[in-house]
């Protein structure tokens, strides 16, 4: 049986949750504004992701996921429904206390040109900054936990300039850690990445999660990446969740053409797991 939104339950049992939950979003609704108009987005989006979860978000072009992640981020509001960031409401929040909580990697960003690697990560603790100029220790400190736990070190003299596409995209893995946030967002981060470096990136993702018990969020294009990596997916269409669980259990041929109108056919690799290809090939 579903558990019921934390918007639903008494002050107590919804403090109870909280303490397990990192985030809820309650029949959540969002439009954008066209010619006059809104377009309705997102229609009563609900889903709870408890503390140390790794969720990939998947759904075709248009689906709704990068208004979903924003709404989670708080950069946006909903039109009707609510998200609670560990049993709070967003709405309730200030922007330093979610930047705190919160670290996102959007879709597409640019580095600031001309600064060194370890200046670029220390803009990630201006959610903790005490004072307007100069670093504390524990600004120190948390930059070079972040450089090494994004294995970006050897990177940290280096002039953002210089970086190769892996390297930025380390870069920025220790940047959003520099805040030590509870949450990580994740907006297509494998975009601009090579097979290698992508699978590379979310090992790396997956280590952090233990090693900073993570509760992290994935936007996703790719079907494999996310059945082979993602304990948990969950699939939006049309702006409502459509299916949520194992990959195993979600990512059937009849979801999947349903949800992205491709062809597909299952097939056990020779690792002994359940695999999805094209049909005919």
């Amino acid at each position: 049986m579903a558990a019921a939104p934390l918007g639903q339950l008494p002050g107590a049992w919804r403090m109870m949750a909280a303490q397990r939950s990192m985030l809820e979003l309650g029949a959540l609704h969002y439009a954008y504004p066209l010619r006059g108009a809104r377009r309705a987005v997102l229609r009563g989006v609900g889903l709870r992701i408890e503390r140390g979860e790794l969720l990939a978000l998947i759904g075709a072009n248009g689906s709704g996921k990068t208004t979903l992640l924003r709404l989670m981020a708080g950069t946006l509001r909903p039109d009707a429904g609510d998200v609670w960031l560990e049993g709070r409401s967003l709405a309730a929040w200030d922007r330093r206390g979610i930047a705190r909580r919160i670290a996102v990697l959007p879709q597409a960003v640019d580095l600031p040109s001309g600064f060194r690697v370890a200046e670029v990560v220390e803009m990630g603790r201006a959610p903790h900054a005490r004072r307007l100029f100069g670093s504390t220790a524990q600004d120190v400190a948390a930059v070079h936990a972040a450089l090494r736990d994004a294995d970006a070190l050897e990177l940290a003299e280096r002039g953002v300039d210089e970086l190769s596409g892996g390297e930025r995209q380390r870069v920025l893995v220790a940047m959003a850690l520099a805040q030590e946030p509870a949450l990580l967002l994740l907006d297509e981060p494998t975009l601009h990445l090579d097979l290698a470096h992508q699978v590379s990136l979310f090992r790396t993702i997956g280590r952090l999660r233990r090693q900073r018990s993570l509760t992290v969020v994935a936007v996703l294009h790719d079907l494999q990446l996310a059945s082979a990596l993602f304990p948990r997916v969950a699939v939006l269409d049309e702006g409502r969740i459509v299916a949520d669980g194992a990959p195993e259990q979600v990512l059937g041929p009849e979801m999947v053409r349903r949800t992205f109108g491709v062809a597909m056919e299952e097939a056990t690799g020779i690792d002994g797991r359940r695999h999805l290809v094209l049909s005919g090939h």
